[in-house]
């Protein structure tokens, strides 16, 4: 194993750590953090190791297969607790009867079930105002009174943007969205779906797009799951991580949607909330810690903004979705996550085969996608989850937990977050 140093981690020049730590110790009488966490990732990777039965010397390739098959072992623990297998996950009746039983699991150990979304009509209204022409060719009615009678309006509003052009999409959810108010706003629980087979072939399109079969909306608080590829190895895994992962994030957009109740511009801030904007920045200054809701690595590895400290919100739900899967794991007698407890932000460089540094991160989510992957599309190694929670933790440490997400919540709108103003 390469020795340690946070910048290579991060892809940076060392200036980039060396200047942020200078400023964090000026203004929060913070310093050392770069030298603690750099010493706790190679404390995190030692044990590891060892609990794989490989050592710092193991090359990359050992590595990434004893992770997966990790993840391997563990996803076979999940089919215990639902007394299932695989080949169960092949049948789309069989399968949703299985996610019944991990959801009501699921909702057991989450604390925030609740949040204030869109009202159901709202969703009717749009349809109504908007005929999605696409979707009730696909499903061959007649037109769009016969699609709302025969089918569940949160399995259509989950489709469309598959079965919609993006002249549409625009038109229907930016016009429309731009009218709504507080008042279309109701409390009620977070919902978990599973869509029915006449969704297969939009399905497809989905994981094609997404690699993986789990997405959501947040506005109307619905997580939802494809009925698709249920039975590859690892995707039982990483999609019940997902849930997780959304509970959270359907929770923090629900507090911002609230947070934004008294604004005159009220509908403005739902369609920037829904967009996912990212402020245009090459440079921060002293203090600044950009707000970053995407994965900018999986869009442009050459994007500027990759050099910039920063805090990723999307990473901050991945990271308590991890946290919840171990609590799950503590819950029952036939698994333990353990192995995965607080690794989101741990990487470390393996010479691979050839002699060379390869990136290996501990992430769960980046080797749960990873196994997901290698069974059906190849040796495609995924790694941007990791970096982004490791401009987190370095965040964490300089502010605290608490801080950290009042701070996030309280700057998001801002896309920035000045330390000097606190």
């Amino acid at each position: 194993m390469k020795d340690i140093k946070l910048h290579d981690i991060l892809r940076v020049e060392e200036s980039v750590l060396e200047n942020l730590e200078n400023d964090m110790e000026e203004i929060l009488s913070k310093g050392g953090i770069v030298a603690e966490v750099q010493n706790d990732m190679h404390n995190a990777i030692e044990k590891r190791l060892e609990l794989l039965g490989l050592n710092k010397d193991s090359n990359a390739e050992k590595i990434v297969y004893a992770l997966t098959e990790h993840i391997g072992k563990d996803e076979q623990g999940l089919y215990a607790c639902v007394s299932g297998n695989r080949e169960d996950f092949e049948d789309i009746k069989k399968a949703k009867k299985l996610f019944e039983k991990l959801r009501e699991l699921a909702f057991e150990i989450l604390s925030d079930k609740e949040g204030y979304f869109l009202k159901k009509e709202k969703a009717q209204e749009i349809l109504l105002k908007y005929p999605p022409v696409g979707t009730i060719e696909y499903l061959k009615y007649k037109d769009v009174w016969e699609l709302l009678e025969k089918e569940d309006i949160t399995e259509v509003m989950s489709a469309l943007r598959f079965t919609e052009t993006n002249e549409w999409m625009h038109k229907a959810f930016d016009v429309a969205y731009g009218s709504f108010s507080a008042d279309d706003f109701e409390k009620r629980q977070i919902e978990l779906r599973m869509l029915g087979p006449q969704w297969y072939d939009i399905g497809k399109k989905f994981v094609e797009k997404k690699h993986h079969n789990v997405s959501h909306l947040k506005e109307f608080g619905i997580i939802f799951l494809n009925p698709i590829n249920q039975h590859l190895q690892g995707a039982l895994f990483r999609d019940f991580a997902l849930f997780f992962h959304y509970f959270h994030e359907i929770s923090f957009y629900s507090k911002l949607f609230e947070k934004n109740f008294a604004s005159e511009n009220f509908a403005e801030h739902l369609k920037a909330l829904l967009r996912g904007d990212v402020l245009e920045k090459n440079s921060v200054t002293k203090g600044e810690w950009l707000i970053v809701q995407r994965y900018l690595w999986k869009e442009n590895h050459k994007d500027p903004r990759l050099s910039l400290p920063r805090v990723n919100p999307e990473a901050l739900h991945w990271h308590k979705g991890e946290q919840d899967l171990v609590e799950f794991g503590k819950k029952r007698e036939e698994i333990s996550f353990e192995f995965w407890n607080n690794m989101d932000w741990v990487a470390g460089y393996f010479k691979n085969k050839e002699g060379q540094d390869s990136l290996i991160s501990f992430d769960l989510e980046d080797n749960a996608m990873s196994f997901v992957s290698a069974s059906h599309e190849g040796d495609e190694y995924v790694k941007y989850h990791q970096q982004e929670a490791l401009w987190n933790e370095l965040f964490r440490r300089y502010v605290g937990t608490e801080e950290r997400d009042k701070l996030l919540m309280d700057n998001f709108s801002k896309g920035i977050i000045n330390l000097l103003d606190i």
